[in-house]
């Protein structure tokens, strides 16, 4: 594939992985901290030198990758078709930010205020999360439509919970950014979606193999 069409790639993945822990959590109240700490830490990659280094290497997008495989081939059990929709709200709201030039400097300012947490504790830090999640509910949230997260109420009334939901929502619209910057547009999601798949499937598998051994070239 082109060096374009995985850039791509790899920032949807990142919005599937985000979805994907957004959905564990609603409805289990536990997500992999690996696979959530990769796109929290995501946020504070604001002058990337690569796409994947905005992910910090391709194992720590496996679990989006076979996601997006999975829900972009499926499309029919409702839990897939959970992860789907929530992963095209973020796409439409990621499109509202990008037009929106105040929202985009406070956006900057707060996460910028909150690198120091991230360092300090680490990117699975309630703390950190707080933060996180609290960017979110002062800027994203404002929009009119708003990411509808269904689960379990009892799970997703306890704070620490819903902080986490609204943090990862946060990583998933910088990872719907970064898909629209590397010239991502949701028509691809339609026209594409067999090559999507497909490479998806490849890369998750190159994932799961020692770095040595991978070839992640277009």
């Amino acid at each position: 594939m082109s060096g374009d069409q995985q850039d791509q790639l790899l920032a949807l993945a990142g919005i599937f992985q985000s979805v994907n822990a957004v959905q564990q959590i609603a409805h289990r109240g536990t997500c992999s901290e690996r696979s959530s700490g990769s796109v929290i830490a995501s946020v504070f990659i604001t002058n990337p030198g690569t796409t994947l280094e905005v992910y910090g290497g391709l194992e720590n997008l496996r679990e989006g990758l076979e996601t997006l495989s999975r829900v972009m081939k499926e499309q029919k059990q409702p839990a897939d078709l959970e992860i789907l929709r929530y992963a095209m709200n973020l796409i439409y709201l990621a499109g509202k930010v990008r037009k929106n030039s105040p929202m985009l400097t406070e956006l900057s300012r707060r996460i910028e205020q909150a690198r120091h947490t991230a360092e300090h504790f680490g990117f699975n830090h309630p703390n950190l999360i707080a933060n996180l999640a609290s960017i979110y509910a002062d800027t994203i949230s404002t929009f009119r439509l708003r990411v509808q997260v269904t689960g379990d109420p009892s799970i997703l009334q306890v704070e620490d919970n819903a902080a986490r939901v609204r943090a990862l929502l946060l990583a998933g619209i910088r990872s719907a950014i970064l898909w629209q910057q590397n010239g991502g547009r949701r028509y691809h999601l339609i026209f594409r979606r067999g090559k999507i798949v497909a490479e998806a499937r490849d890369l998750a598998l190159q994932a799961s193999l020692p770095s040595s051994s991978r070839n992640t070239g277009g």
